[in-house]
């Protein structure tokens, strides 16, 4: 407990810049009585929970409420499947000093100690909101709207609110980076001595365009996105499923399951690039593919492995800010329907 009430404290001292939303694990998350490989995707201390965000989005965390990411803080510990994990990890309590935090929780500080608060939460994926929250909803002054609001001001806002942490779903790669940091289980002993399943069978338009399709401030429904979105959302995915992958083999210590598994993601997701790359016109997927043909996927190699995932996410985030989905309507048959 006095760990715990320390490391609040130090988050709280070093503010936002310490620890944003990310693939992180700094020196900070060793002071944490928490597993050794457990990752801090957000600083508790910065942390406002949904109910901050439903203030203005009572629509989408209405939806959220009822979905696998809400009810996973109730459900998962009372999951014979991760009471099986937690015994084998060695973890008494899965929702305090566990690897299960960073991915399937959201923590924040309570009366000095860090504890969990909700499930995957609208800050899990959009950043720590303490310093943004209340600029992205100010529109003006009293009165004002989203529709009233001056065109100097919003610009201003959205600048801002950046600065200050958040991660807008225009930016898609940022966006999914947090997906993929989670869905790729970056944690060998989890899956190697836990049994934890070696990342899941995520696909960014297929999974996040089930529960949530995160539109519904923009269409008032729950609507999918725009068939041009889709279209970006399914190539940068398949770039962050071969970058992660790639950063799973640099870390493995063993050829085990982990190690195998993390392994044939990077050339499945190699494959569905080269497909890609058959049906759209984009210098930057052929030099992900020229990337992914030099890399040797084997034990040992954390440095070369690790450049080449660094190259593939310069050449995924260059895609993401440079392409709209517009030119990209050759990878409408590979998209997967909206029942799927």
């Amino acid at each position: 407990m006095e760990n715990t009430a320390f490391l609040a404290r130090l988050y709280q001292a070093l503010g936002a810049t310490a620890l944003m939303l990310g693939f992180v694990l700094g020196a900070l998350s060793g002071l944490a009585p928490a597993a050794a490989e457990q990752e801090m995707h957000l600083d508790p201390a910065m942390v406002r929970g949904p109910d901050a965000c439903g203030e203005c989005h009572k629509s989408s965390v209405g939806i959220w409420k009822d979905t696998h990411h809400a009810t996973t803080f109730k459900n998962l510990p009372r999951s014979d499947k991760a009471k099986e994990i937690a015994k084998a990890m060695g973890i008494r309590r899965i929702k305090a000093e566990s690897d299960c935090l960073g991915c399937h929780f959201t923590s924040s500080v309570v009366d000095g100690d860090v504890k969990p608060i909700a499930g995957i939460t609208c800050e899990s994926c959009h950043g720590a909101g303490k310093n943004y929250i209340d600029v992205h909803s100010d529109f003006g002054g009293k009165g004002v709207t989203a529709e009233t609001e001056d065109p100097a001001h919003k610009t201003a806002r959205y600048e801002t609110s950046e600065a200050e942490g958040m991660i807008r779903p225009s930016r898609i790669y940022a966006v999914a980076q947090n997906c993929y940091g989670c869905h790729t289980v970056p944690n060998e002993k989890l899956v190697n001595v836990g049994g934890h399943p070696a990342g899941s069978k995520f696909e960014l338009v297929g999974w996040s365009q089930g529960e949530v399709r995160h539109n519904i401030w923009y269409t008032k429904e729950n609507n999918a996105s725009p068939l041009e979105r889709q279209r970006m959302m399914y190539i940068i995915g398949q770039a962050l499923d071969l970058e992660f992958a790639l950063r799973g083999v640099a870390k493995a210590t063993e050829k085990a399951k982990y190690a195998v598994a993390m392994a044939k993601r990077a050339k499945i997701a190699e494959k569905r690039l080269q497909k890609i790359a058959e049906m759209v016109d984009a210098p930057e997927i052929q030099a992900i593919l020229a990337i992914a043909d030099g890399a040797k996927l084997k034990l040992n190699n954390e440095e070369q492995l690790t450049t080449a995932a660094n190259g593939v996410s310069a050449e995924a985030k260059k895609l993401a800010d440079s392409h709209d989905g517009s030119q990209f309507a050759g990878v409408d048959s590979l998209l997967p329907k909206l029942d799927k």
